[in-house]
């Protein structure tokens, strides 16, 4: 019997040529899995070409509300941005994919998973080190790492096999999407002087010039509602990155550090996952307590590494998970959401449960603060500074 392999299928061109690839130069059956992260794209046609392909069987899982309720949602609760930027697009998608590659190999008796990836990605890294947290028993397979293949031999490979592919040698772009945000690199790109060219954006192309402003609803720090009207997670996102994303607002030209070591130009649209961190860090200014509200901040760029870093399933990243789960309980409320030209930023809040206390706040008649009490706490939260300019300090000799 032929090793089975449960192989994570985009329809791209490197997991086209794998499925080929892996029953040639293995004799394996291939199973192509393809995960609905919100991509889009003709699932069927992406089916029918990894049949064409070679694979045994093609089976596509509809993972969007997973993946929004499961890991969009932990990632804006935390405010992910790693290196400060990047909403981690493709480092969120990985962990689900690499779940459902399991479920696969498990119901289909398959002894290995296997991905597209390259020994210089982050990607390799994310599906080995999740399927190995879930499933250490199963093999690992990378052809893409072993095969020796250039881009232009790949394309050369899927022509000589038949293999239907949307990439030519003219344009050779690798891009991955899904419900957060789309990432662009190779070609041109790889010079990090380079502009990116107007054609590899899609989702952030400025078609409106009149400002609107638009109100997003949170529970628990969950998004809920657009104006009022409440949708499931991953249609609020699509529906806020389609809003946003049509005022030009979104995008991220970056060189960010890869986990295996090396500097790496890329071009990112995000307008969804942009705006939604920008509203829920503004609902979080008026209902986290200080300390929280400084703690969480501190936390965030480690959750947003581990993530990055392939450690979804981890002990450390599910601490972290009680922590932010823990400090969402009272960010509930509303914020407004302002749309312009290149732009989206909030620009009103509240809450029913806000730390906002106008009373506090103030400078008018209707001041409550005790301002006699200053003066008492100025003294004493200086006093170890002051003692210290009297017996020590040399600053006033």
């Amino acid at each position: 019997m032929a090793k089975r392999i449960v192989l994570a299928y985009s329809g791209g061109l490197d997991t086209s040529v794998a499925v080929k690839w892996l029953q040639e130069e293995m004799g394996a059956d291939v199973i192509a899995l393809a995960a609905d992260v919100g991509q889009g794209g003709d699932f069927e046609a992406i089916r029918q070409r990894a049949l064409a392909a070679g694979a045994v069987e093609a089976i596509v899982d509809d993972c969007r509300a997973e993946f929004a309720d499961e890991y969009c949602a932990p990632a804006l609760a935390a405010n992910a941005l790693y290196e400060g930027k990047y909403p981690l697009v493709s480092s969120l998608s990985r962990p689900i994919i690499a779940k459902h590659l399991v479920a696969a190999a498990r119901a289909h008796g398959a002894t290995a998973v296997g991905h597209g990836c390259t020994g210089k990605g982050n990607d390799q890294v994310r599906f080995e080190v999740s399927t190995r947290a879930l499933a250490p028993d199963l093999e690992l397979v990378a052809p893409v790492r072993v095969w020796g293949m250039t881009r232009e031999d790949c394309i050369a490979y899927a022509a000589k096999h038949d293999i239907p592919l949307t990439v030519s040698k003219e344009k050779l772009y690798s891009i991955d999407e899904n419900l957060w945000g789309r990432a662009i690199e190779c070609g041109e790109m790889e010079d990090p002087w380079v502009s990116p060219p107007a054609d590899v954006y899609a989702l952030t192309k400025e078609t409106v010039t009149d400002p609107i402003e638009f109100v997003v609803a949170f529970e628990a720090g969950v998004p809920v509602s657009i104006d009022g009207t409440r949708l499931p997670l991953f249609e609020l996102i699509e529906k806020v990155g389609a809003t946003v994303g049509a005022y030009g607002f979104g995008r991220l030209d970056m060189v960010e550090n890869r986990r295996v070591g090396i500097k790496s130009r890329e071009t990112y649209e995000c307008p969804g996952a942009l705006a939604l961190i920008a509203a829920h860090r503004d609902l979080e200014d008026i209902t986290l307590e200080r300390d929280v509200h400084h703690e969480k901040a501190r936390l965030e760029p480690r959750w947003a590494e581990l993530v990055y870093d392939g450690l979804w399933f981890s002990p450390l990243k599910e601490a972290l998970d009680a922590f932010v789960a823990s400090s969402q309980k009272h960010v509930t409320g509303e914020v407004r959401l302002r749309c312009e030209p290149g732009r989206c930023f909030p620009n009103g809040r509240r809450s029913p449960v806000s730390l906002y206390d106008y009373g506090l706040a103030t400078y008018d008649a209707a001041d409550s603060f005790r301002h006699e009490d200053a003066e008492g706490f100025v003294r004493l939260w200086g006093l170890g500074v002051q003692t210290w300019a009297a017996r020590q300090s040399r600053r006033g000799t």
